[in-house]
């Protein structure tokens, strides 16, 4: 079962205590800025990993302004589509709310588990922007660079903490990802192997662990390398880690080389 540390009380609490009940996650963003992002992020996780455990979510985004820019920034870091009315929900039998919020903001979300996110520093490189980057809110910047590799060097740091973003960090995610895609292109050619028993408990043991995100991914780079692991196996596991992820890993399957 997901838990999540609210930030209101300081407990961890179930995300889903009735696991019939319909869970609404609501993101509450301020403005299109990195820190929002990561906000929409860690609501999509939520989503992500309740719908793993069978619980059937609803999600809705209150924003006071810069919606279009939020649902296209979003759209692009893999994010699912977000409603704009809380009425939807209604006569649906809501189990729970759980409230998505920067860390500064947790006052100002109504009643319900607070998931609460650390902010987002953009620090531009000394060399300049890439094309289309220099010069616009910071959220827009950072897209300029690869999505899935802003995706992952979120995902790479607790929410909890501060995350510093910069070309050099995003760089090196994108290595990541392209070694990654092609290991897993390379890995569905072998015969096909479940996902070790011991391999899927951890996993799932760490994001249903107040969605430790780093530990998920230690677990893949232990994977990657691992002796004694077939490679349909580790085929398998990155498929399976990336219904939560959302890093597209399979993208390269039936690419030559």
């Amino acid at each position: 079962m997901l838990r999540i540390l609210d930030a209101r009380t300081g407990e961890s609490v179930p995300a889903a205590p009735a696991r019939r009940g319909l869970t609404r996650i609501e993101a509450h963003a301020y403005g299109p800025d990195p820190t929002a992002l990561r906000v929409l992020l860690t609501a999509d996780l939520l989503v992500r990993a309740l719908e793993l455990g069978g619980t059937p979510v609803w999600t809705s985004l209150t924003a006071p302004r810069d919606q279009p820019e939020l649902r296209t920034a979003g759209a692009r870091l893999a994010i699912r589509p977000f409603e704009f009315s809380r009425d939807l929900a209604s006569g649906l039998g809501e189990a729970q709310a759980l409230h998505v919020v920067r860390r500064d903001s947790v006052e100002r979300v109504g009643e319900g588990p607070v998931v609460a996110v650390a902010e987002v520093e953009w620090v531009p490189g000394a060399g300049g922007e890439p094309a289309g980057g220099g010069g616009g809110p910071a959220a827009l910047t950072v897209l300029s660079y690869d999505p899935s590799a802003l995706r992952l060097a979120l995902l790479a740091v607790p929410r909890g903490e501060p995350a510093r973003l910069d070309p050099a960090t995003l760089e090196e995610a994108a290595r990541v990802l392209a070694r990654w895609r092609r290991a897993v292109a390379g890995w569905a050619r072998r015969p096909s192997r479940p996902v070790p028993g011991e391999v899927r408990d951890r996993l799932r043991t760490a994001w249903e662990d107040d969605l430790d995100l780093p530990a998920v991914l230690g677990v893949l780079r232990e994977v990657e390398s691992a002796p004694g692991i077939p490679d349909g196996a580790r085929f398998e596991t990155y498929a399976y880690a990336d219904r939560l992820l959302a890093l597209d890993l399979v993208r390269d399957l039936g690419n030559p080389g």
